[in-house]
């Protein structure tokens, strides 16, 4: 597709208010692995054993049969749950950055995302959409989701979620421009609290170009809602 009225190229890591507000995140890109295989194995017995507190605290007996391994098996949901801990996101896109002269948009939307509140450990779904503008390099289309999956993997807002998705495609890529948008339910608003059962929340990063020129942030909107 033809992207018409574009201001010239530039980085977006170049534009004065997105280098602030995305310097924090980038200064630890490629150093954000925080627990190993090894540490699940250590953690575990520990995880367990709190499980076995909440339990009793909640008033159950977890002695009786159906509980007997619950804590064991809560435990290892949870590291499931932020498995995104265990990875880097330099691994996993070094094998699938190519040179190419293409600098028309790319968009791979309604990517499937599955978090957990760091408010109330609660589930957080819903669905990604990205867009960027090439500057003489893709991205292999299947590592987008991958950057959604390490993200989401670990205890977040969405807020930080759909910035830490953006920047990285920017530090990977220095592309024209970038766009994120996600859309999820929060279930700590589902179950919870307000008890809003249809209420969805939507936050939205958009770098370069596509935070400066209208046309081309309304052009990413508009195909990710088609």
């Amino acid at each position: 597709m033809q992207i018409n009225s574009r201001p010239a190229a530039a980085s977006p890591a170049a534009e004065p208010g997105s280098h602030r507000a995305t310097s924090s995140v980038m200064e630890s890109w490629k150093e954000e692995r925080t627990r190993s295989l090894e540490d699940n194995e250590m953690s575990l017995p520990s995880l367990a054993a709190a499980y076995t507190t909440i339990l009793r605290g909640l008033g159950e007996d977890p002695q009786r049969q159906g509980l007997l391994k619950t804590p064991w098996r809560a435990a290892t949901a949870m590291q499931f749950f932020t498995k995104g801990y265990q990875e880097k996101i330099i691994d996993v896109l070094n094998d699938a950055i190519f040179d190419e002269d293409h600098d028309e948009m790319v968009i791979v939307k309604d990517i499937d995302m599955f978090s957990m509140c760091e408010h109330h450990l609660v589930p957080i779904f819903g669905r990604v959409h990205i867009g960027y503008l090439p500057n003489k390099r893709v991205l292999g289309l299947s590592k987008l989701a991958r950057i959604v999956e390490i993200y989401s993997r670990r205890l977040q807002v969405q807020e930080r979620l759909t910035k830490q998705i953006a920047v990285a495609i920017t530090e990977a890529l220095q592309p024209t421009g970038v766009g994120v948008v996600v859309e999820a339910t929060h279930m700590c608003m589902v179950m919870r609290g307000v008890q809003k059962m249809n209420s969805k929340t939507v936050t939205s990063t958009m770098l370069g170009v596509f935070r400066e020129d209208p046309k081309t942030r309304d052009e990413f909107l508009t195909l990710i809602r088609s």
